[in-house]
């Protein structure tokens, strides 16, 4: 099958990269998975879609590889850097409309010009094989010169003075705030750094930014800001001191939960019913909390006891909904 064709090349391309001293028929065909006529194929496609595809033979066997000094185009990539970033294209998704967005497709159009029509075509078919779809996200069209702004503050060292609006109860109020790092997470962009109003270190969604300004006041950052410190508690993007929280999900959800990292700190034991209980050190109870509640019956707060009632109430507050 073409997707198979693809995925197979795109693996050849990989290990024709990185060997220097080449590689034999009989190892590629074991690595990819196929016959010895099957990598001949792969090979005079790669050949001509413009890689240069070499051989020398040693011992009577012919090994394969990339010629030393081979660059796409004018580009100091090598082939599978190249795809690779060709592949990203598909996450940049989540930003469009913004400077983010404009400024890494002007790069691409550029590496893309530096390439013969061959090798472009062929990367273009390439690329279309994989792709990578961004889950649910925010739109930031609208928000351009608030994030032109707020990396202008960042990079200057520069307070803002921003109108925002809060999550919850939609107040809203004048801010100044030094800008520390623009921050994107789980399909959103936040801004975290100091807010003179309170104090302290904020982090602040920049899609409730209503207007800002910037005050061209130098800032210095506080010394003892450590951005991995900051969110390395938290569950989301909200800072708050990590607790340990244990949650036990049924057997239907076990492999889910089990394949994936949900933090640093997790700790998953297998339990004989076919569950697991995960454990954790995290903040953000409301965040943990929407993500229990995400899986319906399937996951049970053990502890701490304020999040067990806190989805609890959001579960009665929820069937209350469907009360005759």
């Amino acid at each position: 099958m073409r997707g198979d064709q693809l995925a197979r090349q795109w693996l050849l391309i990989q290990r024709l990269a990185r060997s220097r001293a080449g590689a034999g028929l009989d190892e590629l065909a074991e690595e990819l998975g196929c016959v010895r006529r099957t990598v001949y194929r792969d090979l005079d496609a790669l050949m001509y879609a413009g890689f240069p595809v070499t051989s020398e033979k040693r011992d009577g066997k012919a090994y394969y590889r990339f010629l030393d000094t081979f660059q796409m185009g004018q580009i100091p990539f090598t082939p599978d850097e190249l795809l690779a970033l060709a592949f990203s294209e598909d996450l940049l998704k989540t930003l469009e409309g913004t400077v983010f967005h404009d400024s890494i497709q002007a790069a691409l159009v550029k590496i893309r010009a530096g390439l013969g029509p061959e090798l472009s075509g062929y990367l273009e078919r390439l690329g279309d094989g994989f792709r990578v779809l961004p889950g649910p996200h925010k739109r930031y069209a609208a928000f351009r010169d608030i994030i032109r702004t707020l990396n202008e503050g960042v990079l200057e060292n520069h307070t803002l003075e921003m109108r925002y609006r809060t999550g919850r109860t939609g107040e809203e109020s004048t801010r100044r705030i030094d800008p520390y790092k623009v921050w994107y997470h789980s399909g959103a962009l936040y801004v975290i750094g100091h807010d003179h109003r309170s104090g302290e270190i904020r982090t602040f969604s920049v899609d409730r930014i209503q207007a800002i300004e910037n005050t061209a006041k130098p800032f210095e950052i506080a010394k003892d800001f450590d951005f991995d410190a900051y969110t390395a508690s938290s569950f989301g993007v909200v800072a708050e001191p990590a607790v340990p929280v244990r949650i036990h999900f049924s057997s239907d959800w076990a492999s889910f939960v089990r394949e994936r990292e949900w933090h640093a700190s997790q700790i998953i034991r297998a339990l004989p019913d076919g569950g697991l209980e995960l454990s954790m050190e995290v903040g953000g109870s409301q965040e943990i909390a929407n993500w229990v509640l995400s899986f319906g019956g399937g996951a049970e707060v053990l502890e701490p006891e304020s999040l067990r009632e806190e989805v609890r109430a959001s579960l009665k507050s929820a069937l209350a909904n469907y009360d005759d």
